[in-house]
């Protein structure tokens, strides 16, 4: 079964944070990141752009609306995801649990359906 792992943060939490600070913070993710390699889970991993370059569509009246920027004003943005492929929710669960997102800010895990 395939489920996303969709990590909501800060963005501005990394600018606040020490020089040592960010190092430990992308230290940890990589050590997550592999961990998930080593264990044949991980399907596909990015960390995305700034919430401020992001354009949003909507169709009103029978018209695109372009607006710039996310939908909703939040604490946190989505800022990156991973796609893992394990036997089942709870395992998916027990890998979302370690993700370094969970320490500050939110982890959602959605299963992927198969197509």
């Amino acid at each position: 079964m395939e489920f996303i792992l969709m990590a909501y943060v800060k963005e501005t939490g990394w600018d606040s944070l020490t020089p040592e600070q960010q190092k430990q913070g992308m230290a940890a993710y990589t050590a997550y990141t592999k961990s998930l390699a080593d264990s044949g889970v991980l399907k596909a991993n990015r960390r995305l752009g700034f919430s401020a370059g992001a354009s949003t569509l909507r169709a009103k009246d029978g018209k695109t609306q372009v607006l710039d920027g996310p939908y909703s004003d939040s604490k946190e943005q989505l800022g990156g995801f991973y796609i893992i492929d394990v036997k089942d929710r709870a395992e998916a669960m027990r890998w979302a649990e370690k993700c370094p997102a969970v320490g500050h800010g939110i982890l959602e895990v959605r299963e992927l359906p198969a197509q």
